[in-house]
């Protein structure tokens, strides 16, 4: 007598459905049943699983809303001037911006040994700093870094970091 290759599987999510385990060697078939069977089907895991993605998606754009708010918020109370780029650019940009400055500011002045008169001047040689990729580009960057960033961003002699160009 040959093992049954058509499974009657009621699923964790009361559904049952039929499936079909030829393709499964026949000393595994019954232990495949026994884990399916443990699982939703497969339309309530498809629909769980879109469900998930939707509510990641909306969370995410609440969440970078938060940011672009405090950000813009953050920007205005500084005086800090906007950045230039594309729309979507700006507003990454403006949000890195602000993250790496409220960032340096505790590591540097609140936890550090930097004065409020040196961070004012650091404060200044961030204005200049307006092209959004930049902010981009240093969004990874230690907080503590960033006077030296600043310093390189603003060397008038040397148009990029390549010594050699």
């Amino acid at each position: 007598m040959a093992v049954k290759k058509l499974w009657t599987i009621d699923h964790a999510c009361g559904h049952t459905t039929e499936a079909d385990l030829s393709d499964r060697p026949a000393d595994r078939r019954a232990g495949y049943a026994r884990w399916l069977a443990g699982r939703d089907c497969t339309q309530c895991w498809q629909a769980a699983r879109d469900e998930d993605t939707e509510s990641k998606t909306e969370w995410l754009a609440k969440k970078q809303a938060t940011e672009q708010a405090e950000a813009e918020q953050w920007s205005a109370q500084y005086r800090m001037p906007p950045l230039d780029g594309t729309d979507r650019a700006v507003a990454w940009g403006t949000r890195c911006r602000h993250q790496l400055v409220s960032a340096a500011y505790t590591a540097l002045v609140l936890e550090g040994t930097t004065s409020e008169a040196q961070w004012e001047a650091i404060e200044e040689a961030v204005r200049p700093v307006t092209r959004a990729s930049w902010w981009i580009d240093q969004r990874e960057a230690h907080p503590t870094d960033l006077p030296e960033l600043l310093d390189a961003a603003t060397d008038g002699d040397r148009p990029n970091e390549n010594p050699h160009f």
